[in-house]
């Protein structure tokens, strides 16, 4: 597949990807007779976002043989990700969710996302895909693989496939993304597994709540053994950086008009790997990581449509 490049000191992203279909108009579902098809997907976000800012960044995946997936390859590959080693499935169909504009209790904009995923073609990740020439060559040499609670979610293989990932030598990046009806007829440990064995972990105090009961930031170093960093995201209040034998570390969000808060924590996760890639400070890289969310929160689309340049971004 086209975007082969030198994987050394890249940025892998690893988790599926999915077709995206919006309402053309502001109308509820049911009226909607037009719809926009986008791509998303919480690593796939990721990575796009982080090729937006210039850092090397591969995608690993398994899609659909289908149009569906052919169009989100498309779009991997022409935004600079590199696609190498995303694998076409020539049964099982790419993942689709359409997305439901609503309002919320409090007036803003919260659409409601519906996914067709069961069965899909990432679904059937497993231990063996890591062992296809293409995504030993992507995974040698990374620097940061960065993968979500969703990905062992997706079934038993995916979650086999988890633990063995986390097995690498990589810097393992996990952003929780908890997804409650992933886990509603299934035992969580592979989530807890993933988590225990991540170098930095993402989560949303809300998330933290929901999977260890606490927000508590020692409690959560304890549930965490592996972790170096901890990043509790407290919504528009900011950033709690965790670290072992440190006090912790508030980073403050930027205040914006929020248009739709899909895909913010996405563009938080670029932003703050981007900036570790570029060996900032870690505050530093927590602010460049508020920089993007808040360029996500501003449009309806599932990650920035643009991006400042770098010297903006950091300065």
């Amino acid at each position: 597949m086209p975007g082969a490049m030198d994987q050394a000191g890249k940025i892998v992203c690893v988790g599926e990807a999915m077709a995206v279909l919006t309402p053309a108009h502001d109308v509820p579902l049911r009226d909607a007779a037009e719809f926009v098809r986008t791509v998303g997907g919480a690593e796939l976000n990721v990575a796009l976002t982080l090729a937006g800012l210039g850092v090397p960044t591969a995608w690993l995946s398994r899609l659909g043989d289908d149009g569906f997936g052919a169009h989100v390859l498309a779009v991997a590959a022409e935004s600079g990700v590199d696609v190498s080693a995303v694998e076409n499935d020539p049964v099982r169909p790419t993942g689709l969710y359409v997305k439901a504009p609503g309002t919320a209790s409090d007036g803003s904009r919260r659409s409601a996302m519906l996914y067709y995923r069961d069965g899909s073609a990432a679904s059937a990740l497993s231990p063996g895909y890591l062992r296809r020439p293409a995504v030993a060559a992507a995974l040698a040499g990374a620097r940061f693989v960065h993968v979500s609670g969703i990905t062992p979610g997706l079934s038993d293989d995916a979650a086999a496939f988890c633990d063995a990932l986390a097995a690498g030598p990589a810097t393992l990046t996990v952003d929780l993304n908890y997804r409650p009806a992933l886990w509603r007829d299934r035992d969580d440990a592979p989530l807890r597994r993933l988590l225990a064995a991540a170098d930095e972990v993402l989560l949303g105090a809300d998330e933290a709540a929901l999977v260890f009961g606490t927000t508590e930031p020692g409690a959560l170093l304890r549930a965490l053994p592996s972790a170096r960093r901890v990043l509790l995201k407290q919504e528009e209040h900011g950033v709690l950086v965790l670290t072992p034998g440190e006090a912790p570390v508030h980073v403050p969000a930027l205040d914006v008009e929020v248009v739709e808060p899909v895909g913010a924590g996405d563009a938080f996760a670029a932003g703050y790997l981007a900036g570790r890639w570029h060996r900032l400070a870690v505050p530093e890289a927590v602010a460049l990581g508020h920089r993007c969310a808040a360029a996500a929160l501003v449009v309806r689309e599932d990650r920035p449509v643009t991006l400042p340049a770098w010297e903006d971004l950091v300065g």
